[in-house]
């Protein structure tokens, strides 16, 4: 049996507004590991959530490069190059809890 820090999530309320985006690439660990805690935090949450490789344009290759996964909330950087789960927690129970 193993742990799931997510078990012990309870949200206020849902972020069904928030956009959640992570730049990836094939192949990183780091991306599929950041990928699972992203997913298990919208089964809590229910964000939207999508994923880019940035190998799909030159543009996102350059922009983010070798610093992947990269993680954008709301259109702001959140994460780059390793997703804390604790930090990913903190934000998100923030937002739940400021919610009318």
């Amino acid at each position: 049996m193993s742990w799931n820090w997510l078990t012990f999530w309870r949200p206020q309320k849902k972020l069904t507004e928030w956009q959640v985006v992570m730049y990836t690439r094939h192949g990183c660990h780091l991306c599929e590991q950041a990928w699972q805690q992203l997913e298990q935090a919208q089964q809590c949450y229910h964000f939207a959530l999508h994923q880019v490789d940035i190998d799909s344009e030159a543009r996102l290759a350059r922009e983010y490069g070798a610093c992947v996964p990269v993680v954008v909330i709301n259109g702001r950087v959140r994460f780059r190059g390793l997703l804390n789960p604790v930090l990913l927690k903190r934000l998100l129970e923030g937002a739940s809890a400021q919610r009318p």
